[in-house]
């Protein structure tokens, strides 16, 4: 059965519906996505703003590093990385975190709903290099520290209440984070090149203030079944949390990570893979594989952020590559969704569609000059499949 097939029958109509075909598969694993054609057709000439698009889809500027946002009076972080959207009343917000060391952060940007910009604003400050993080239930942001001994910080995306640092989900170089409402549990992505897996229970659900950080357990090979194991000590000091248990399995550089329908995607860039969890039955494999790709000419390399859509498909951001972001569909087809021209010295970070699902943002964290100074963020709009 295809990876993630059974999912349209299963709980069609809800964003968690969108995955998890492998649960009717137990321990029979599927192959990893080969190159096949995208669901939107090929990619036509690049815009006025350098981006490739299939027909149909169009592209704006949202905001670019160091200018003012358009018809607001802030000027946006540079090095824009992780991202998410939430509702706001009729319209939405996209945060966006800050991938420089120091000062770091994150900020937000307002739409109303016919998508113009009312307002944009910081929502955090004073922090190391804010790489990815994951967007929570309870609607705020956790915005990770990509440092050594780095930190999670809680934000709210309205920028009302100030952010809190929750030093309960492990002290490491972290990456990314995704939720899971079913296990009330936080999984956490590591950017080392023998980085874990890890797993944060919150003593109560909505509180990140305490709770147990657990670290994934199993073999060497690329499937097969895993467990939870308590870290010791998550404060990452002297012993780094990924060295604390013996059996923890390591990953070449963990970086984004999404939730749903008992099912947990990461991507790692050192192997230009995406892992999938079978959490219902604790079993892992590879749902894509750049050196598996059939005949060669992998379309996905340098993977790095990732997010889903409400239909099933997975959207899959290059860190370098040729600059595209890539869609991983239910039946296990791998083709680009988009390309970035003229700016092959950055890459792209924070993906996260607006909550209609027919507008999916992102930015270039380097822009055309290949500087953290360059950062453009974007929207591209059209018939996204949901």
């Amino acid at each position: 059965m295809e990876r993630r097939n059974f999912l349209r029958g299963a709980v069609i109509g809800t964003s968690a519906a969108a995955f998890g075909g492998s649960l009717m598969r137990g321990a029979a694993y599927a192959a990893p996505a080969q190159p096949g054609p995208g669901p939107y057709g090929a990619l036509g000439a690049a815009d006025a703003n350098g981006i490739m698009l299939p027909s149909g889809f169009t592209s704006r500027v949202i905001a670019r590093s160091g200018q003012t946002v358009s018809g607001t009076s802030y000027s946006w972080h540079n090095a824009p990385d992780g991202g998410a959207c939430y509702t706001d009343g009729t319209g939405w917000i996209y945060v966006s975190n800050s991938e420089i060391n120091p000062s770091g952060g994150a900020s937000a940007v307002r739409f109303n709903s016919s998508g113009t910009v009312t307002s944009a604003y910081r929502i955090l400050s004073g922090t190391r290099q804010n790489c990815a993080g994951g967007k929570t239930p309870w609607n705020t942001w956790l915005s990770c520290e990509e440092v050594s001994l780095g930190f999670v910080y809680e934000t709210d995306p309205w920028g009302v209440n100030a952010a809190v640092q929750r030093p309960a989900m492990g002290r490491f170089k972290h990456e990314a984070a995704a939720a899971d409402p079913v296990r009330q549990v936080v999984y956490l992505t590591e950017d080392e090149s023998n980085g874990c897996f890890y797993r944060f229970i919150p003593n109560t659900w909505g509180n990140l203030s305490s709770g147990t950080l657990q670290v994934m357990v199993a073999g060497t090979g690329t499937s097969g079944s895993f467990t939870w194991q308590n870290v010791p000590d998550p404060d990452g000091s002297p012993t780094a949390t990924r060295s604390q248990v013996s059996a923890s399995k390591k990953f070449n550089g963990g970086e984004g990570c999404h939730y749903a329908n008992d099912t947990v995607w990461f991507t790692t860039k050192g192997d230009n893979r995406v892992w999938q969890l079978n959490l219902a039955n604790s079993t892992y494999e590879l749902a894509y594989d750049d050196s598996l790709v059939a005949g060669g000419g992998a379309p996905l390399t340098g993977v790095d952020n990732v997010t889903g859509s409400s239909y099933g498909d997975l959207y899959v951001a290059e860190d370098g590559g040729n600059m595209e972001i890539c869609v991983i569909t239910p039946d296990d087809v791998v083709a680009p969704f988009l390309r970035i021209t003229g700016q092959s010295s950055s890459e792209i970070t924070g993906p996260a569609f607006s909550p209609a699902g027919n507008r999916l943002y992102f930015s270039s964290q380097r822009g055309t000059s290949g500087s953290s100074s360059g950062g453009i963020t974007y929207e591209v709009t059209g018939p996204f499949r949901t």
